[in-house]
């Protein structure tokens, strides 16, 4: 057990922690008024969630040994509770597993947290609960394990098929958490259908300091997203750490220009979207490209995303908070130019097309790509359907107008105008059977207006 290593995981898992209630602050503001105590309570609501599904076999069909040894599918049964990992022995490379079970949760967790931008405004939070437990089993852990454990040497033990058998290079996520999540958004948005006045109302965001301050924690959380996949404090982390900087860089100014050009002016929300998109698409590169290629990706993600946010409006499906605008079209881009810039120099040591390797990486790329995005869609459009004829996924349409917040959850994001009224107001929750704030029982009746003879 190497010390350092052990430090750089932990404080990497915290980082990428930190991340979900950073996506929480950035979906919340995206969203209307009405709807933000929902839309952050679903990123919470799903740590809450595969937090406790990653400790009782989430982490063992992730990482257990393959069954059957097809690469399909870890034992769930192998670390049942995390059964034999607290042993001083059991390590991690140069840590304990118990870092690297830490570490990975915190992945397992936002990529169901991103799907819920998807179907912000409309969806009820039991189901969208309940969907967390099944989403997580059926297809994130198992994905998972396709693309994040890799097999020994010595044959003692083997991992997924995309990461061995394939050989594709996603070195953070960019198929098992990207593309995943925006291929699971896009189906869940088409089987619950479009908000009411999609396309015929303004559905602006309600606070964009909001989102401004959850894109930046985002960034922040994101070195540990990257960087600590490295599983050490080493070179590698250092250069994917700097492609991590340029690349989101890069990805702010092509969507910040193309705005200008488009329409005008560049927007702050645009600033935090390109961001967004600059971080998924360096995601799966981060170790096989150099800084400048690097900025490359970032460029080419940050105009390709501010594109395809739009294509909902033409295609006519509501995906609220452009989740598969940014995370499924930004995961394509990364994952699929490794197969043109990979450089030889860098971390990884695979060459891409540019760089003399052939057109066979960005093949494999592909094949790894296409793969993720076929299973998680077809997968989630199943869990969907039955969700909705078992539980239901949308509130009736006077929640939905008057506000999700208030129907899912009896709360206001903002008390803007409290209600006073002393007697009258205990009176009517006396009626009513609802309780009154202490302040508002206690205080005094209002005195009655003055008549014409007191004035005088």
């Amino acid at each position: 057990m190497d010390t350092g290593d052990t430090a750089w995981i932990l404080v990497c898992a915290a980082l990428v922690m930190l991340m979900t209630p950073g996506l929480a602050l950035f979906y919340g503001g995206m969203v209307r008024s009405k709807s933000v105590l929902n839309m952050m309570l679903m990123s919470f609501g799903a740590m809450a969630v595969v937090g406790v599904l990653w400790v009782l076999y989430g982490y063992s069909m992730a990482f257990g040994n393959s069954v059957g040894g097809a690469g399909l599918l870890g034992d769930p049964l192998e670390y049942l509770g995390l059964n034999g990992l607290m042993s001083p022995d059991a390590l991690s490379g140069t840590a304990p597993a118990m870092a690297f079970v830490a570490f990975q949760a915190m992945f397992a967790i936002i990529a169901v947290a991103l799907i819920s931008g998807a179907i912000a405004d409309r969806a009820k939070f039991a189901t969208w609960m309940v969907f967390t437990v099944v989403w997580a089993t059926l297809v994130y852990f198992p994905i998972a394990h396709w693309v994040f454990a890799f097999s020994t040497d010595d044959g003692s033990y083997t991992g997924g098929w995309i990461a061995n058998t394939l050989g594709a290079i996603d070195f953070a996520g960019g198929t098992a958490i990207h593309i995943n999540a925006g291929a699971a958004a896009l189906a869940l948005a088409l089987v619950l259908g479009k908000r009411i006045g999609f396309k015929k109302e303004p559905m602006r965001p309600h606070n964009l300091p909001l989102v401004m301050l959850g894109a930046a924690l985002l960034w922040f959380g994101w070195f540990g997203f990257n960087a600590g996949s490295a599983l050490a404090a080493n070179g590698t982390a250092a250069t994917v750490f700097v492609n991590t900087i340029v690349a989101t860089c890069a990805a702010m100014i092509g969507w910040l220009v193309l705005e200008r050009i488009r329409d005008g002016h560049p927007t702050s929300l645009g600033a935090a979207s390109g961001i967004v998109a600059g971080l998924v698409a360096i995601t799966p590169a981060c170790s096989s490209v150099s800084p400048i290629g690097a900025i490359i990706i970032g460029l080419i993600a940050g105009v390709a995303c501010a594109a395809a946010v739009g294509l909902k409006y033409k295609l006519g499906y509501d995906d609220s908070l452009d989740v598969v605008g940014v995370h499924l079209v930004g995961g394509l881009i990364g994952t699929l130019l490794i197969g043109l810039l990979a450089d030889p120099a860098a971390p990884a040591e695979a060459s891409g097309l540019f760089y003399g390797g052939g057109a066979g990486l960005l093949g494999i790329q592909a094949v790894g790509a296409l793969a993720t995005l076929v299973y998680s869609f077809v997968v989630t459009l199943l869990i969907a359907f039955v969700l909705k004829l078992v539980m239901g996924w949308r509130v009736d349409e006077e929640a939905e107008v008057d506000g999700i917040d208030g129907d899912q959850h009896a709360e206001s994001g903002y008390d803007l105008h409290p209600l006073r009224g002393g007697s009258g107001m205990l009176a009517a929750a006396t009626a009513t059977g609802t309780t009154v704030p202490r302040q508002a029982a206690d205080e005094p009746a209002a005195a009655p207006a003055p008549n014409s003879e007191e004035m005088a």
